[in-house]
Parts: structure tokens; C-alpha cells; sequence
């Protein structure tokens, strides 16, 4: 005959007395029964009630086969207390595991005195033949019956386990979507975490894998390390010998800085999950005939180390494209050499639309792509309209805008609030017409504080004028020349004496 029955949590008196567990069959003693937990559907970070909680139970002896009531045997305060510790070991060793450093992971201990009885009445449940004959489990014992049963709630829940441990027994509820995609992210999230795992992990000696030792010695941090471990999971699978070491041995005959080696591979980790005889080699040799400086290989790698990654046939279709817009060989090359990124842009969705854009201004595009290849990976809503509409709403006809852009392309990469404008007033009060901005754009270049105030004061003080990109473009030796000249041209046109000394 099966028994069924409600049981409250708050009616047991100890949590050793039941075991909470995520509908699996669970022993206690001479006991076994399955819990069914009930929780809401909706995702909710806060936590219930503990003791409104309902479990449904059903009971039968677990040796006997007869089903009906059960009994519990308790366990020595001094053992119960010895194990307790033993179980907040291996749940700290784990949780290091998992990427937590070891403050954080000593936190979440403390906040996990369920959870840690729970774990204690596991014990009692997978070993309870040895508790009925008096035999107390050997450290090993309670590692091996307790880890493989975090590694199943970490495959179970991923990165809320923390979570699982802290709010146990209330298992945090994830948020609904489809259920395909519940499915990709936990399999996302559980590869991370091995990864991480896997590059923090203590070996048999006492020290980190081989690999990890060898970036820290070219001096990477682990916390570095672990951030790509959890972007780019397969690094933390990569071989020293096979993979690593090479990559980094090309780089530094490349003439690469050593000091460059843990920027490089912490933006682009997957340089060393690549062929250099099949894939980056050759790219390489694409690219030097094409132009790109082999000189300067070692600037154009740290600037942008995801060049190399690319296939050949995405390169060339950036190649195509910029023959398209009338650049010569020579020219592609500088521009590769200058701004490797723009290798990584769209063609039909980011530079083909920007160059419509720029052709609708007037605008030379092959001339802009030469000086400012930069400008061709801002966004037109957001960077580029904005900018134009500036000018446009301060009297410059779109010619005038197309003039300056042409002479200046830079002037899409300032900010209007921070710079544009507090320049523009400034001009304002400046003796110059508007149209010396559209001979000189590139006053938006300088510094209004260090440069432009200050030379345009002296200017003022000397009597004189100078044109605008004779004010800022010369170096402090040429403009204190150009002044001197000037007042004493003026000095002459006035009828006074050009040989007295000018103070500037």
C-alpha cells in the first residue's frame, strides 16, 4: 500500500532530518523518497517563504521494499560537526574551480548553512550502510560522494550555482524564453565555466598547467586569463607546445614587444587557435603585395590583431571594394597598414552605405578613404548626420560641408558637446570669417585651452593677424617667426622704424 503525505518543512527539526533535492530519488537513513518541488513559472530573483514551502513525499523502507513510514538515525554532534567542515571544503574547492576567487567563495560558504546540511544528509544517504555498522568516511569518501554531485548541479544550472548554493533550498526559477534557446545559453554558460575552471585549476604538483604558467611569465595576469577564457572558451584547451608557444615565439621574430604580447592575445586569443602556415602566413604575404609595410607588421598586429584571423576571401572583398572606390595598390596598402580595422567592416552594411553618404556631400570618397579611413567605421545616424547637420544649421551650405570634410575627415570623430561646440563659440569671438573654417577645419583639431586661447591672445596683444592655420599649425619656434614678421611688415606699411627690436 503507498503512502502519500504533505510535509512542511517547518515540522522537521533539523534540515538532516529530510533531503531537499531537484526531483531526484534521494536515501536518508533507512528511508527513500522523491521530493517534487512547486515552484512559479515566472522568473523571480527574490525568495519565498522558507516555511510555506510544500513538499510531496512518497515513503517506502528502502531495504525491506515495504512501503509506509520511515525512521531517522542520528548522528554524533562531534561527527555531524566534523563532516559539516569537510563538506565546506569540498564546496569551497569547488566554487574556486569555477573561476570565484577565494573571498568570494568564502562569502558564499557563509551564506550556505542549508545548503552545507544538505550536503551532510547526501552523505548520510550514499553511505548510509557505513553509518549503520559505526564506520566514520575518510576524506576521500566524502570528496567523491559530494563532487560529482556539484558537478551535476552545475551542469543543471550554470552560472545561477552560486545562486543554488546561497538560496537553497528556494532553486532560482530562470527566466522563460524558448526553450531551444534556454538550451544553447546553459550549454554557453557551462563551457565558460569549465574553461575558466580549466585555466585556474591546481595540478597534482601544486601549480597551474603549463600554459598558464608560461603567459604569466610573459606577463599576463590570471584574472587576464580568465577573462578570455571566458570570452573565447577553446583558449583554455590550447596546447603550450602545439599552439601557444609558436604563435608567440612568430610574434616576437615579427618584432613584436614582448611587453605587446598580452595586449595582442587578450584581444585576439584565437591567433593561437590558427594555422601559421596555412591560414596567417600567407595573409600576410597577401597583404604585403598588396602594400602593407613589412616594417611595420609589429604596429599593425598589436593595433589590430584580428587582421590575421580573417579569411582571405573577406580581406579581398574589402580589397575589391576600395579598388572600387579608385584607391591604387600603393594607396591600399598605407590604409591597411594605417587602419588595419577596417578589414572588419561590412562592405554592403557599413562602407558602401558610408560612401553613398559621403558621395550625397560632394565628396571626394577615394580622397576621404586615403586621408581618413577611420571615418568609415562611425555610425551615420549617430556620428556622421549629426555632424553635418551642425554646420548646415550654422550657415554652411553642403558644399562648404563636403569642402571641409574632403580637407578634414577627422571632424566626424569629435564630440559636438565637447568639442565642436565650445570651439564654435569660441570662433565666434575670433576676428575671422566663416569661410576660414572652410580653408581650415582642422582648428577642431586643436586644443582650445592649450592652443588655440593662448596663441590667438598673443596674436591679439602683438596687434596683428595671422590666417587661422598660420596661428595653429606652426610650431612655437615658426610662430613667434610669423609674428615678428608680421609686426614688423605692418610696422613698415605704417611708416615706423622696422628696425626696432619686437618682445614676443
Amino acid at each position: 500500500m503507498k503512502a502519500f503525505c504533505a510535509i512542511r518543512v517547518a515540522d522537521f527539526a533539523s534540515p538532516l532530518q529530510v533531503l531537499f533535492s531537484t526531483g531526484r530519488c534521494c536515501n536518508v537513513n533507512d528511508s527513500s523518497f522523491k521530493l517534487t518541488y512547486h515552484y512559479p513559472l515566472k522568473f523571480v530573483r527574490t525568495r519565498l517563504a522558507f516555511p510555506q514551502k510544500i513538499f510531496i513525499c512518497r515513503a517506502r523502507f528502502a531495504d525491506s521494499g515495504v512501503e509506509g513510514s520511515f525512521s531517522l538515525k542520528l548522528v554524533s554532534p562531534a561527527l555531524l560537526a566534523a563532516e559539516k567542515e569537510e563538506a565546506k571544503a569540498v564546496l569551497t574547492l569547488f566554487l574556486k574551480k569555477q573561476g570565484l576567487s577565494h573571498t568570494i567563495a568564502a562569502r558564499t560558504i557563509n551564506k550556505s548553512e542549508l545548503f552545507i546540511d544538505h550536503l551532510v544528509a547526501r552523505l548520510h544517504s550514499v553511505h548510509k550502510s557505513r553509518y549503520l555498522v559505526g564506520r566514520e568516511l575518510t576524506t576521500l569518501e566524502i570528496r567523491e560522494a559530494l563532487i560529482p554531485y556539484l558537478e551535476s548541479l552545475l551542469e543543471e544550472h550554470g552560472i545561477y550555482m552560486v545562486d543554488v548554493v546561497e538560496s537553497f533550498p528556494d532553486a532560482p526559477v530562470k527566466e522563460k524564453p524558448a526553450a531551444p534557446v534556454i538550451k544553447s545559453q546553459s550549454s554557453v554558460d557551462l563551457k565558460k565555466l569549465r574553461a575558466i575552471s580549466r585555466v585556474s585549476e591546481i595540478g597534482p604538483a601544486g601549480k597551474l598547467p603549463p600554459h598558464i604558467l608560461y603567459l604569466l611569465e610573459l606577463g599576463m595576469d590570471l584574472d587576464q586569463i580568465k577573462g578570455i577564457a571566458r570570452r573565447f572558451p577553446s583558449f583554455a584547451y590550447y596546447s603550450l607546445e602545439g599552439k601557444i608557444k609558436p604563435t608567440v615565439e612568430f610574434l616576437l621574430d615579427l618584432g613584436v614587444p614582448k611587453s605587446d604580447i598580452p595586449t595582442i592575445l587578450f584581444k585576439r586569443p584565437q591567433l593561437c587557435g590558427i594555422s601559421l602556415y596555412e591560414n596567417i602566413m600567407p595573409t600576410m604575404r597577401f597583404l604585403e603585395n598588396l602594400g602593407v609595410d613589412k616594417k611595420k607588421w609589429a604596429k599593425v598586429i598589436y593595433r589590430f590583431p584580428a587582421l590575421l584571423t580573417y579569411s582571405r576571401q573577406k580581406v579581398k572583398t574589402t580589397v575589391d571594394f576600395l579598388y572600387e572606390m579608385g584607391l591604387s595598390e600603393e594607396i591600399i596598402g598605407k590604409v591597411l597598414t594605417r587602419c588595419p580595422n577596417i578589414i572588419s567592416y561590412s562592405v554592403e552594411e557599413k562602407l558602401r552605405p558610408t560612401a553613398e553618404y559621403f558621395c550625397s556631400l560632394g565628396v571626394d570618397v577615394g580622397v576621404l578613404l586615403s586621408r581618413s579611413p577611420t571615418v568609415f567605421g562611425l555610425s551615420i545616424e549617430a556620428n556622421l548626420k549629426p555632424v553635418t547637420e551642425f554646420f548646415y544649421g550654422r550657415g554652411y551650405t553642403m558644399e562648404e560641408i563636403g569642402t571641409m570634410i574632403s580637407r578634414y575627415g577627422a571632424l566626424y570623430t569629435f564630440s559636438l558637446t565637447e568639442n565642436l561646440m565650445p570651439k564654435w563659440e569660441f570662433f565666434l569671438t575670433m576676428d575671422y570669417s566663416k569661410s576660414e573654417l572652410v580653408k581650415f577645419p582642422q582648428y577642431f583639431g586643436y586644443s582650445l585651452v592649450e592652443r588655440i586661447k593662448p596663441r590667438y591672445a598673443l596674436m591679439k596683444e602683438c596687434g596683428v593677424m595671422l590666417l587661422l592655420n598660420q596661428l595653429l599649425s606652426l610650431s612655437a619656434a615658426n610662430f613667434d617667426k610669423a609674428l615678428k614678421k608680421k609686426i614688423e611688415k605692418v610696422a613698415a606699411a605704417n611708416g615706423d622704424d622696422p628696425d626696432t627690436d619686437v618682445e614676443i
